[in-house]
């Protein structure tokens, strides 16, 4: 575990507390019952539709072409559609139906078709420095490559900036309440997971002291994540207090996307303008150790400030826009963002979702990483559930002589998606990628490390972070700050055991057998 600051001003003395939280047996619960909807229709059938069975196998027959159909049609990655045709193969009436649910990103869909006309409309405020990439191009050929693909899809580079590593949530989280404190004309704070405890007591008090001050704060939470760990007044109660909420996707309007698809896992804060937080924590009593559910929980987070902390505003009000007609003054805002920070620092300001189109566009900056690593690549996540595109990047750098090393939980928060990611250890540890388990408990720390930059942010190394959620993150060239990052990877393998090809092979058979079947579901968790 990372060195814990002596002086805690706001997180010292504080007494966590376990809400109820379902979120992570949601869906498996709803996959099993399809499952079994499946088998007793396969069994009672025979009794109760003699006379309509034709009919009935028909109808199953017509909705397997549909959704064949639908596959074929869809220009997202051949894993994610091999993925769905076996379990709709295996499971031909509930298959069907989660595909319905769960599958299908429609172009019509009214969600999908407002999100991505309003971050259009909101990402007119982005300005694009050539002057920048430029001067970047001529002392870094290489992650050039990679930058000129972040700017063709709207994630501008970014100089003059200065940034904060953390290695533990609660540091982050210490470091943004002093900031909070702080602040004199406006927060705005984007979150998945909200839940009621000690650590959300504590931001209300600052959060609603600063309202009384006159400061603006716009709060922005998933509904699904903090559906099951918040009270049913939770918002109500915010609002008449002063704070501007809004609850992104609620589950009662969206009803095909319930449960864990098309979500905000987006985690922003931003200050004045003038700092910017993002990580993988989020405010719940476990993000800061204040309680311990998987033992230590380790989580990376990142805090910036200069000239990218205005794409990380943008990047709040996107979404923010999305939920709530407010008219933005986007100019008004922009007055605050100014600076005096000069460095060589630079940066991109990462985003994806499902309405921006097919195709990952964090998961292909994922995938340069891999692709322009020369010498190490070192990724964190807590899920490791890989698309064929990714996997063949990583044997193709390990092949051509990078040290690659991945590290996941030895203590999970979800069994099965444990068993799916250690799945996925035999062909990369079989072809020389190394793999290390963090000892002391559940890493949720999303970063991905090679010699010429790092990316931190909320982006698991799954179809879930590619595909279905909206994600964000920060991609940063800087030496400094990849010697913190790189420090924190030494001292997490330290803490870590690594795992042996001979190892993963000599698994119970029990274990193996139930990983073969959960592999089909990999697209749906």
């Amino acid at each position: 575990m990372a060195k814990m600051k002596k002086n805690r001003r706001y997180l010292n003395g504080l007494k966590g507390r376990i809400q109820n939280s379902l979120s992570g047996f949601l869906r498996a619960c709803i996959v099993a019952m399809l499952v079994l909807f499946q088998v007793v229709i396969l069994l009672v059938l025979p009794f109760f539709l003699r006379q309509y069975s034709s009919l009935f196998y028909l109808a199953i027959e017509v909705c397997g072409v549909a959704t064949i159909l639908a596959l074929t049609n869809d220009t997202r990655s051949m894993t994610y559609k091999y993925a769905w045709l076996c379990i709709t193969v295996v499971l031909p009436i509930s298959g069907n139906i989660m595909f319905a649910l769960w599958g299908k990103i429609g172009k019509r869909n009214k969600l999908n078709q407002k999100i991505k006309e309003k971050i259009k409309e909101v990402d007119t405020n982005l300005v694009r420095r050539e002057e920048v990439e430029a001067e970047f191009r001529k002392k870094h050929p290489v992650s050039t490559r990679m930058s000129r693909y972040m700017v063709s899809e709207g994630s501008y580079l970014q100089k003059n900036n200065k940034a904060s590593y953390y290695e533990m949530g609660e540091d982050a989280l210490e470091d943004l309440f002093e900031d909070l404190e702080k602040a004199k004309h406006f927060i705005f704070i984007e979150f998945f997971i909200v839940a009621e405890g000690a650590l959300w007591d504590k931001l209300y008090e600052i959060l609603k002291r600063k309202i009384d001050e006159g400061v603006c704060v716009k709060f922005l939470y998933d509904d699904f994540g903090a559906l099951l760990r918040t009270g049913k007044d939770f918002a109500p109660n915010l609002r008449k207090e002063g704070f501007q909420v809004e609850i992104f996707n609620p589950i009662h309007k969206y009803a095909s996307k319930l449960f864990m698809n098309f979500r905000d896992h987006q985690k922003i804060v931003v200050i004045d303008g003038q700092v910017a937080y993002t990580g993988g924590f989020n405010i719940a009593d476990e993000y800061a150790n204040l309680v311990e559910r998987f033992g230590v929980w380790k989580d990376a987070g990142i805090r910036l400030e200069g000239d990218s902390v205005w794409p990380m505003t943008v990047t709040f009000l996107e979404l923010w826009c999305v939920c709530s007609d407010e008219k933005i003054d986007f100019e008004w805002y922009k007055e605050f963002h100014k600076h005096n920070i000069t460095s060589d620092m630079y940066c991109h300001v990462l985003r994806d979702g499902p309405a921006l189109g097919p195709r990952s566009f964090v998961g292909d900056v994922y995938r340069q990483m891999v692709q322009y690593a020369g010498n190490i690549l070192y990724i964190m996540t807590p899920y490791l559930i890989l698309e064929e595109a990714m996997v063949g990047a990583l044997l193709e750098a390990s092949a051509r002589g990078v040290d690659v090393r991945i590290i996941t939980p030895y203590i999970p928060d979800k069994k099965h998606i444990k068993y799916m990611t250690e799945y996925n250890y035999g062909i990369l540890l079989k072809n020389g990628v190394r793999i290390y388990e963090y000892l002391p408990g559940f890493i949720h720390s999303k970063v991905v490390l090679n010699e010429h930059c790092a990316v931190v942010g909320t982006i698991n190394m799954d179809y879930r972070s590619f595909y279905l959620h909206y994600e964000n993150g920060v991609w940063v060239y800087d030496d400094e700050f990849k010697k913190k990052v790189l420090a924190d990877f030494e001292n997490t393998f330290a803490q870590s055991r690594e795992i042996t090809y001979g190892q993963w092979e000599r698994r119970p058979l029990r274990r193996k057998m139930t990983q073969s079947v959960l592999h089909l579901f990999d697209t749906l968790v």
